[in-house]
């Protein structure tokens, strides 16, 4: 069964499929941007979704408009920072779909990123905040996630890092660490759990237009566009689209690999 479904992008109206039909995937981080849309874009195909978040309310919106439109979703407070929390969440996900077939971890501590400065007048707490919740906390998330994958015969997992993983820049040591390190982890996972089924991919998104970029001024935006070799910036359904594609059978022979998404940004 195809639905002709209306999808926010420059482009109006996609034809979605069914691909991710009975898959139970667990979007953690999924109140806003770039998980909301991933979210919907897994319900829109199909997919049991679990949204996790540390903002509850936000999530239960998301969560509320996928069922409204005829999607299976719910969800369910996260804290990265917090190991029980995570477990919980996961457990969530798997007693109310009874199996897990795949996650999106997408979270990050997106406030220490503004006081993440130079190496020298790097505040030690931002930098050990960074760590603890996008790196140590990715860590607690594939912890979780992966025995169910095994114990479902195999899985997906995509975490969203960052071009500041590949593109040295003068700020941001803090949060480029922690996303270079997210390209090691998927690579762990892939070599150790390939095998039996398991893959693990990386996106990075370039710059891309969700509710914590809304603030950035019409200058800043332009700036972008001019080093951007595409006509606009990036929505977060650009990066929704890559993430379905990567839990479903179609990207099953993918594993270990960082894809740039980004309008040809960084080309590698």
């Amino acid at each position: 069964m195809v639905a002709r479904v209306r999808f926010g992008t420059v482009k109006g109206e996609y034809v979605i499929s069914n691909r991710l039909a009975e898959k139970a995937i667990i979007v953690i981080g999924s109140g806003t941007g770039i998980g909301a849309a991933t979210a919907r874009r897994l319900a829109q195909e199909g997919a049991k979704v679990c949204l996790a978040d540390i903002n509850l309310p936000a999530a239960e919106r998301v969560a509320e408009d996928i069922v409204a439109e005829g999607g299976d979703a719910f969800a369910c407070l996260i804290d990265l920072a917090d190991e029980h929390l995570v477990n919980t969440a996961v457990e969530a996900a798997v007693g109310r779909f009874g199996k897990l077939d795949g996650a999106h971890i997408n979270a990050a501590d997106m406030k220490t990123l503004l006081e993440d400065a130079n190496i020298l007048e790097q505040p030690m707490a931002v930098f050990d905040r960074t760590i603890q919740i996008n790196l140590r906390g990715h860590v607690l998330c594939t912890r979780a996630v992966l025995p169910h994958l095994l114990e479902n015969g195999g899985g997906s997992i995509v975490y969203t890092t960052s071009g500041a993983a590949f593109a040295g820049e003068p700020v941001r040591p803090a949060y480029a660490i922690t996303k270079s390190g997210l390209t090691a982890l998927a690579r762990h996972v892939a070599m150790a759990w390939g095998k039996k089924g398991v893959t693990a991919n990386c996106i990075a998104p370039g710059l891309t237009i969700t509710e914590s970029a809304g603030a950035t001024g019409s200058e800043f935006r332009a700036a972008m566009l001019e080093h951007t070799p595409h006509v606009r910036l990036g929505e977060p359904s650009d990066i929704a689209n890559m993430v379905a594609m990567l839990l479903s059978e179609d990207g099953r022979w993918i594993n270990g690999q960082t894809y740039n998404v980004d309008g040809g940004v960084i080309m590698r």
